[in-house]
């Protein structure tokens, strides 16, 4: 079918990620993955398996609230004429097939040329920390319980040396290829709310495992193991060893993709 014949679906996902093992598709089906269970689902659904677009690939474990995918769909036979679900249905659809685990927020057609992943601006996300003593079975999932107060005045100091435009190498896995590890930081903020302490960042996009070393760095700077001022020549260095280790992936989730004012 020509490519005029098919429309941009776009849909803003939620899931528990804690039994995927991440969002890609792997070559064998037992293994459990977002993409992998949306795209069996859009093809019972759909009536096709669509080739999808995703703004982040999050790691196992890690969570979304407002992840965005995208995907080409047939136009003239798309829609209620023809028995075959527009946006709308397709999300009622796909909630009734795997909710409350993975759930569509919002559906609706794209502008032509949308892509989830290239058209974005910024990726939002969060992590939590949870700091009682005793930890909250029903937000276990989704918060690193880490006992004990962390010192947010030096957390805050190092946050600050690392926002801008860097080669974030010692905060990511090695990417294959030699591809570049330089990021821009838009903003990565430290605050608390009772016993739970939230770590939110916002960049162009981020490299593989950079946001959950970065949260673990900064957590070493609140147990006082790394200074503030060592930050610089963390980055410098380029080194992964000399950054704090990952923080568990229950912790992250991706809140929100940013796009343009069109989109």
């Amino acid at each position: 079918m020509a490519d005029g014949d098919r429309r941009i679906v776009r849909l803003v996902l939620a899931y528990d990620g804690t039994e995927f093992r991440g969002w890609a598709a792997q070559r064998d089906p037992a293994i459990r993955t977002v993409e992998g269970l949306l795209t069996d689902a859009l093809a019972l659904v759909a009536g096709e398996r669509p080739s999808i677009s995703v703004a982040g690939r999050t790691d196992a474990g890690v969570h979304a609230r407002g992840q965005v995918v995208s995907f080409p769909l047939a136009g003239p036979s798309f829609g209620p004429s023809s028995g075959l679900p527009g946006p709308e249905r397709i999300a009622f659809a796909l909630n009734s097939m795997l909710g409350p685990e993975v759930v569509v927020r919002d559906a609706g057609y794209a502008p032509g040329g949308f892509d989830a992943r290239f058209s974005a601006s910024a990726r939002i996300y969060r992590y939590r920390i949870d700091e009682d003593d005793v930890p909250d079975p029903f937000r276990a999932r989704f918060v690193w319980h880490r006992p004990g107060r962390l010192a947010l005045a030096p957390m805050r100091a190092a946050a600050r040396l690392l926002v801008g435009e860097h080669d974030f190498a010692a905060f990511c896995r090695r990417p294959p290829g030699g591809r570049s590890t330089v990021r821009r930081l838009q903003r990565l903020t430290v605050d608390r709310e009772a016993d739970r302490l939230e770590l939110g960042f916002r960049a162009n996009a981020f490299c593989h495992q950079m946001v959950r070393a970065l949260a673990g760095t900064l957590v070493a700077v609140g147990e006082g193991s790394i200074d503030p001022g060592e930050l610089p020549e963390i980055v410098a260095a380029g080194e992964r060893s000399r950054a704090g280790q990952l923080a568990p992936a229950r912790g992250l989730t991706l809140e929100r993709v940013v796009y343009g004012p069109r989109l």
